[in-house]
């Protein structure tokens, strides 16, 4: 009788454990509902745009970048939007010429370089409006991240190399938004002003391991 009992017992708690599992797991499936039916369906908070830009070199190690990104967030007020996103960026080098029109390339002891590399930033994104989002308005965006150079090869500069480790990614614009239509103004095109500044200490040079790219130029982006 009371390995009756004791067996009855464990079933008890078996089933108690199995019901409390299976609530869990919808709690868990209703959360990650949720989270992802916003950006499925276009929810009023969702938002998501895709950017290009064109980012000419400052400097004497500089290179002209371009480049096209997505971000995908939450616009939480009117004025203020936070998300993350992804791109792909290729830098290509300007390099300094000898007098008969040959580049100049100084010796790296053997490190595989190229003028041209493709580069992944990864990054959080802060958005700024100033004004209705109805009309046309003032914007102040912030990309803030690491970004990585595809392959093994250096990034050749004038001077230096840009290595293939992580590097700082900051990306701040400023700019103007324009809505699409009145009744539409969550969409928008946005037209800016962009810094871009890539750099770490684990780079490649004759004397200095620290490499900075400095770049300004143009963003057009679409919102929605």
């Amino acid at each position: 009788m009371k390995r009756i009992t004791r067996l009855l017992a464990l079933c008890a708690l078996a089933m108690a454990a199995v019901v409390q599992a299976h609530a869990q797991y919808y709690q868990l499936a209703n959360q990650v509902r949720d989270l992802i039916t916003p950006a499925l369906t276009g929810g009023s908070s969702y938002k998501g745009s895709i950017e290009a830009s064109v980012l000419p070199g400052i400097g004497t190690n500089r290179a002209t970048i371009y480049g096209i990104s997505t971000s995908q967030g939450y616009q939480y007020t009117s004025w203020f939007y936070m998300g993350a996103g992804i791109g792909v960026d290729v830098a290509t080098s300007v390099l300094p010429t000898a007098p008969d029109g040959d580049m100049v390339r100084p010796s790296y002891f053997g490190h595989s370089t190229a003028s041209t590399k493709a580069m992944i930033p990864i990054f959080t994104d802060f958005r700024f409006n100033l004004g209705k989002p109805s009309g046309t308005s003032v914007y102040i965006d912030l990309k803030l991240g690491a970004t990585w150079l595809i392959g093994g090869s250096y990034l050749e500069l004038a001077e230096k190399c840009l290595g293939s480790s992580a590097q700082f990614y900051l990306k701040p614009s400023l700019g103007v938004r324009i809505p699409v239509s009145a009744t539409s103004s969550k969409q928008a095109i946005d037209i800016g002003l962009t810094y871009q500044l890539i750099t770490s200490d684990r780079n490649y040079a004759p004397f200095s391991s620290t490499v900075s790219l400095n770049n300004i130029g143009v963003t057009l982006a679409y919102e929605w």
